[in-house]
């Protein structure tokens, strides 16, 4: 069976030179004689490989010497708590952006180490738009202020960061990491599950300024200490060694492709392909509000559940698979990450044409 063009969510559609490198080496890596799975995490071979993958993030976004990078485990979910017992040592208290699904799920967590101060939100409107920030609502002496730039479920971004003054911003940036140039330098602490826009699931990246690893929680397990694991390379314990392998080849394809500058501007050209067509249909409407489209999770729907499931398997025959809307949003979802070649989208933007003129 030939591949199809995959439009999940996450785990999500990885660049085919990557898969392809790992099947050729899956058995055996090089000259070691064992397939990376078998490797002990401690043994040379190895850790080239780990830092060579954190060397590229480094390298793709531009990371300050000032910054530690980790390779963790857990996903962003366990970064919800992780980023409240790192942070919160000081007057334990933050404030967070209600924009999302999980943006939700981030502060609900955080509730259970500190005062969390909800600046702004917009879940009564089903997260359409991201919520306008008021800064004289914002708590000076907030030990950090946490932000989700994309909305995966909803499909809405952050056009403009926060300005928090003195006060670390805390990104969840999984689900358009790497997609978009970012000043790193303006942030505290990004973090992001690598099963969008890095490699395979079972990788975090955490990118965090160096003066902050002095404020956890005396609770923090040593699991989820950014400074135990800083001072330990990311190897307290065994680390999530074939996914950070994977993600190493994901990250060179990124670099030969030129870089995140490059993948922008093809991710950009993706979505107007896929937007210019929603603003012109007669047929589907997306959900999102045009200022706050998110360039990797485009949101649509018919307006007919029964249309929307005629739909979605209509396109899995064609070839175009996981385009079914989050279980609490129904209708569709095309995820566009870095590794959907153009050619995906205009499929889909085909297929949605013929549909449209057959209903």
């Amino acid at each position: 069976m030939e591949r199809v063009y995959n439009f999940s969510p996450g785990p999500s559609m990885l660049p085919l030179e990557a898969l392809e490198t790992a099947a050729k080496e899956l058995v055996c890596y090089g000259s070691s004689g064992t397939s990376v799975m078998e490797m002990s995490h401690r043994s040379k071979a190895y850790i080239e490989i780990f830092e060579a993958a954190v060397a590229l993030i480094k390298e793709l976004m531009n990371v300050p010497d000032n910054y530690k990078i980790l390779l963790m485990q857990g996903g962003a979910t366990a970064q919800f708590a992780a980023t409240a017992m790192n942070l919160m040592g000081g007057s334990g208290r933050a404030d967070y952006v209600d924009s999302g699904s999980f943006a939700y799920g981030a502060l609900v967590e955080a509730k259970k180490y500190g005062r969390i101060n909800v600046v702004a939100s917009s879940r009564e409107d089903n997260y359409t738009y991201i919520p306008k920030l008021d800064a004289t609502t914002f708590d000076k002496g907030a030990d950090y202020f946490h932000i989700t730039t994309n909305n995966t479920i909803f499909g809405t971004r952050y056009t403009t960061l926060p300005d928090t003054g003195a006060v670390p911003l805390a990104a969840d940036m999984s689900s358009n990491i790497l997609s978009e140039v970012y000043d790193v330098s303006k942030f505290g602490v990004i973090y992001a599950g690598a099963q969008k826009n890095i490699g395979p699931a079972g990788v975090t990246v955490v990118i965090v300024r160096d003066d902050l690893l002095d404020r956890e929680l005396p609770i923090t397990p040593k699991f989820l200490s950014w400074k135990q694991q800083s001072a330990n390379d990311s190897m307290l314990n065994t680390p999530a060694t074939y996914s950070a392998y994977l993600a190493k080849l994901c990250l060179e394809w990124l670099k030969k492709l030129g870089g995140v500058p490059a993948i922008e501007q093809q991710n950009i050209a993706k979505a107007a392909l896929l937007y210019d067509f929603l603003d012109d249909s007669k047929l589907f409407d997306g959900t999102a509000r045009s200022e706050f489209r998110s360039r990797m999770n485009v949101t649509f729907v018919t307006g007919s559940a029964e249309l929307d499931d005629e739909f979605i398997k209509g396109a899995a025959k064609a070839g175009l698979i996981n385009l079914k809307g989050h279980r609490s949003v129904g209708g569709m979802r095309a995820s566009i990450y870095n590794a959907m070649p153009v050619e995906g989208v205009k499929a889909l933007v085909a297929y949605m044409k013929k549909f449209e003129e057959a209903h």
